[in-house]
């Protein structure tokens, strides 16, 4: 049965990944609340248009990877609207630049509130967006993709969501970004290690095509346990100590690593959608640890 427009373009949106752009923006208003620094409005801007990179990211990459023939019927993880011919691309196109146009000109609300510094993160989060997987030397294929997805959805967004409500900057709140920057890597290093075999092909060498599956999944645990560090080093620089209830998620982390190393192929969407999980569950508890004084 052929797919309804919208659950077509629910496909292009990709639900399970959009915990990277939700995630930081929450932590960074816990962050910010705990500080005495919590502004609804500017935390509510920031987290609509860090989805709305996310989304936008998303297309863009459905866009570029139907050009470079990435998105075959060989692949395994689930469908792309535009290879499938079930989006056109001159639509995905439309709907990108206007989702794109969008962002900037809610983010240039937090441009009047915080200043110049978040016209820079902004631009440099679009132009991201676009040279994921568009432009002469797209970031996806050179095996650099998870080092950015950490500094823009770790760094930037957990650090520009405090700075639009606090106007400064501290180290701790760049400690507490590397959680939410590392999961992110983590959902992608999934995503490549399933798409292995077909990214080789079309010469798409994301990091795991690069340094093979066995490392990458090695990769994959050794970030979680980072992940993991964070709330006892904030806890360490002064924030709560309930931080660590965070640490309540471990179980969902443990199964996670078992299903990574026990599923090839199509399973491995599975583990995807469950890392998305373990990075939201991880998240609220540490944004709801932060949150409680004693």
């Amino acid at each position: 049965m052929p797919l309804k427009m919208d659950e077509a373009w629910m496909l292009a949106i990709r639900p399970k990944t959009l915990p990277a752009g939700a995630v930081p923006v929450l932590l960074g208003s816990a962050l910010a609340a705990a500080d005495g620094r919590f502004q609804l409005l500017p935390a509510l801007v920031a987290l609509i248009c860090a989805l709305g990179i996310q989304v936008a990211t998303n297309f863009i990459n459905e866009i570029y990877d139907f050009r470079k023939g990435a998105d075959t019927a060989e692949r395994l993880g689930p469908t792309r609207t535009v290879a499938a011919g079930l989006i056109s691309e001159k639509t995905m196109i439309r709907v990108s630049l206007s989702l794109v146009l969008v962002v900037f000109l809610l983010g240039l609300f937090l441009v009047y509130t915080a200043g110049w510094p978040i016209l820079v993160i902004g631009l440099f989060s679009l132009l991201f967006a676009w040279g994921y997987t568009g432009g002469p030397y797209p970031i996806a294929y050179s095996g650099l993709g998870d080092l950015f997805v950490f500094v823009f959805f770790g760094l930037v967004a957990v650090g520009g969501t405090y700075y639009v409500q606090s106007h400064e900057l501290a180290m701790p709140v760049l400690l507490a970004a590397v959680a939410p920057g590392v999961f992110s890597v983590n959902i992608l290093l999934v995503n490549n290690i399933r798409d292995i075999g077909t990214d080789r092909k079309v010469g798409k060498m994301t990091l795991p095509a690069r340094i093979g599956a066995v490392y990458a999944r090695r990769l994959y645990v050794a970030l979680t346990v980072v992940a993991y560090l964070v709330p006892l080093f904030l806890y360490l620089e002064g924030y709560s100590l309930f931080g660590l209830l965070s640490w309540l998620s471990l179980p969902l982390a443990f199964r996670m690593k078992r299903e990574l190393y026990s599923s090839e192929g199509r399973e491995l969407n599975h583990v995807l959608a469950g890392t998305g999980k373990l990075m939201t569950l991880f998240g609220i508890l540490l944004s709801l640890g932060i949150l409680i004084q004693y």
